[in-house]
Order: structure tokens, then sequence, then C-alpha cells
């Protein structure tokens, strides 16, 4: 169940939530570090250092999809707000910092209410009041809640043309059968008659893509890198981050970025009194990043229900939007 802020433009932290408790953090680490191979969950990349060291990863040079992403949805803005029509209401998934949400809110007809979503508590909160000291007259609904798991949106607002908005190709994280499921979930969660604005990574040149992932300043590898620090810090672990190194490569068969923590040295680690030991070179799967062909990702939307109504992309075919709705 998720907590939502029910009175708009007033302290948008009062009434939030933490959308992940530490057991389930807990849970999920041992588990992940059980299976073979080990894995952790991308969704904890996302405490406050990590959610402001994300925002600088958007800010590269190489990390095409932010800038390119941000151009797009600028110059077909007009067709957009068309689109979603006068009085909307806008649903981001994975809200983060709302960088991109007021390129939309500046061209939008009167829009009725604006709900971010994010695991990231204070971070997103912390958005949220600045997006709604920006737009006064928007009545902000800040949501805490891990988009993944069920939710229900605010009861008062169904039926009031929801549209889903999904920037960033966050739609990669999921395998493609979990992003089916998701984009299933949340035609349902939009209700009859919504829409959904969603970027998604085209396929590439693999040169491209490892650039964007192996940034020359090593911000990304100090994200990556910085989910062992939170699991040390939170759930009671003896990583040596000194240890282990960033590691992102492209699988071309299962058409995805891989992120991973390789094991430098044979070791041993404990994580809330239980001992993992590791081989040289063995590594912790942290993080897919899906890249779809626009068909593809046109036969992922169509199984789930949806039908697409709009997309572009750039002159460089690097990455696209795509605008579906209900049938």
């Amino acid at each position: 169940m998720i907590t939502v802020d029910q009175t708009p433009n007033t302290p948008l932290t009062a009434d939030l939530q933490p959308a992940e408790g530490a057991g389930d953090f807990l849970r999920d680490v041992l588990d992940g570090l059980s299976d073979a191979p080990k894995n952790l969950p991308c969704k904890y990349f996302y405490d406050a250092r990590g959610s402001q060291l994300f925002d600088r990863i958007c800010a590269l040079e190489e990390y095409y999809l932010t800038h390119t992403e941000i151009v797009l949805l600028t110059e077909h803005a007009d067709r957009i707000a068309a689109a979603f029509g006068p009085q909307s209401t806008l649903v981001e998934f994975g809200s983060g910092s709302c960088a991109k949400v007021g390129i939309l809110l500046d061209v939008l007809e009167r829009p009725r209410a604006y709900i971010p979503i994010d695991i990231s508590y204070a971070h997103m909160a912390a958005a949220a009041a600045r997006l709604a000291a920006a737009h006064p007259r928007l009545e902000v609904r800040p949501v805490s809640a891990d988009y993944t798991r069920p939710l229900d949106l605010p009861h008062d607002l169904h039926g009031q043309g929801c549209i889903g908005f999904f920037p960033g190709s966050t739609i990669g994280n999921f395998t493609p059968r979990d992003a089916h499921s998701f984009l299933d979930d949340a035609r349902l969660w939009l209700g009859a008659g919504s829409r959904f604005l969603i970027g998604v990574d085209l396929k590439k040149p693999e040169p491209i893509l490892h650039a964007a992932y192996n940034d020359e300043a090593g911000i990304t590898a100090t994200f990556n890198l910085n989910l062992l620090r939170r699991i040390n810090r939170e759930i009671g672990a003896d990583f040596i981050l000194g240890n282990f190194e960033h590691e992102a490569r492209y699988d071309a068969t299962e058409g995805r970025i891989e992120m991973h923590l390789l094991s430098r040295e044979a070791q041993c680690v404990t994580v809330a009194g239980r001992a993992f030991d590791f081989v040289a070179g063995e590594t912790i799967h942290t993080e897919n990043s899906y890249k779809y062909t626009a068909g593809e990702f046109h036969s992922l939307a169509a199984g789930a229900g949806w039908s697409v109504e709009a997309w572009w992309m750039d002159r460089d075919a690097l990455f696209s939007v795509h605008l579906l709705m209900t049938p």
C-alpha cells in the first residue's frame, strides 16, 4: 500500500513514508547474494547519495540518453500536450529529480495534478517540493512507493484523464517479461482512456553503449559501488569497496547492457552475520538495461494492451519516445 500526500502544495514530506523497510532490503540482499550468479536489485541504487550520483551521470556528455530525450520532449511537446488534452493528471513512475516533467507541465493546458512516484523518499520529496513551488496552481501529490509492486493511485483522481510518464529508458531495467507485466499493470492503474509516454533506448553500435556506461570520470563506477556502501551502512556488512570494481558490458544476444561489481580477488564478505565467498573475477550482477528497436517495443506494448499513437526518435537513432494509448 502506498502513502499519498493528500494536501496540495503544503510541506510535501509530511505524509510520505519510505517504500522499502530494512527487512525488505535485508531479505533481498541475502537472497541475491545466495543466488548463482550473485545479483542485487537495481532499485536499491537509489539512496540519497545514489540518487545524487545518478543525477550527475545524467549530465555526462557520453550518457546520451538524458540529453537526447530532453531534446525529443522539447521538440514534440506541443504534439504531446495536444494528445493529453486539458486538465490531465500526470503520473510519473520513478520521478527522481522531476527534471524532465517540467517540459510537459510548461505546455499542458491547465493540468489538474502531478503524481510523482519514487522509491527514493528524501530525493523525491525535495524535488516534488521544488516543483510545487514553481507551479503554484498545480496539485502535487507525491507517492513514496516501489512501482514494481501493486499500488493504487489516489481514488479522487481516477477518471480524470490520467497520463503515465516513464522517461529515461527505465523500462529497460526490466526483463522483457517483467516489462510486459509492468505495462499491463500500468494500464490498469491509469484506467480506461489513459495514455502513457515512455522513453525507450534504441539498439546501436556497441562503442556508444560502452562509453555511456563506462564514463571517463568514473561516476557510474562510483554509483555502482555505492550500493555496497549502502549495504555496509544499513545492513551491517563488511564489503571492502576497493576489492570490487565496476564492470559494464553489452550482451548482444540479450540486447542489453549489464552492470556488474567484479571481485578483484578471492574473499569472504559477511552480511548480517552470514558469510559469502567470492572467487577472483566473480561478479555481482546489479543492473540490466535492455535496448529495443522501435518495432520490438511496439510489439511489447501491444502485448500488454497498449496501441501506439505516435513515436519519435532523434536523427542519429539513439533514443526514442513513444506515446501509447489504451484501445
